[in-house]
């Protein structure tokens, strides 16, 4: 199985990494010029990606295309999950009760100490840019720092 391969060549590679270092990986479903590649649940990959040696996992939750939270049931106790709930596609500015109510679905299987919130990609891929304007990026990082602020204190 392919995700498998993936994860055990992850292992391998970090399978001397220095102590104290912290690694995460991206599950990325696309992000050039606001279009993206891949879609569906996490179910089929779930158990793979989860067994790579890493300690976290930035994961795309920002539309329907990603499924369900349902997958991180196989989520290692004490690896993190950071949910990409903020879309870098478009500047439409999400609503903060949604994101808390995302956040509090995802904790349903997964501990929220053990949960973050981050934008679902980088704000650009390439030079070509994203469907929005750099005042939006700058609006969704400041409603990210708030929404995390409310729901798992000032840090």
């Amino acid at each position: 199985m392919l995700p498998q391969r993936y994860a055990d060549t992850i292992s391998a590679a970090l399978q001397d990494r220095p102590a104290g270092m912290t690694v995460t990986l991206h599950t990325c479903r696309g992000n050039f010029k606001s279009a993206w590649v891949a879609e569906g649940g996490y179910d089929p990959v779930a158990e793979a990606m989860f067994s790579a040696n890493v300690d976290g996992f930035f994961m795309e939750f920002d539309s329907a295309r990603a499924g369900t939270f349902e997958p991180l049931r196989a989520l290692p106790k004490g690896k993190k999950v950071v949910l990409g709930l903020v879309t870098t596609k478009v500047g439409e500015i999400e609503d903060a009760a949604m994101l808390k109510r995302r956040i509090a679905e995802a904790a349903k299987f997964v501990p929220l100490e053990d949960l973050c919130l981050s934008p679902q990609c980088g704000f650009s891929s390439t030079h070509h840019g994203n469907a929005l304007w750099q005042d939006d990026q700058w609006r969704k990082l400041e409603l990210i720092v708030g929404v995390a602020r409310e729901v798992w204190g000032a840090g």
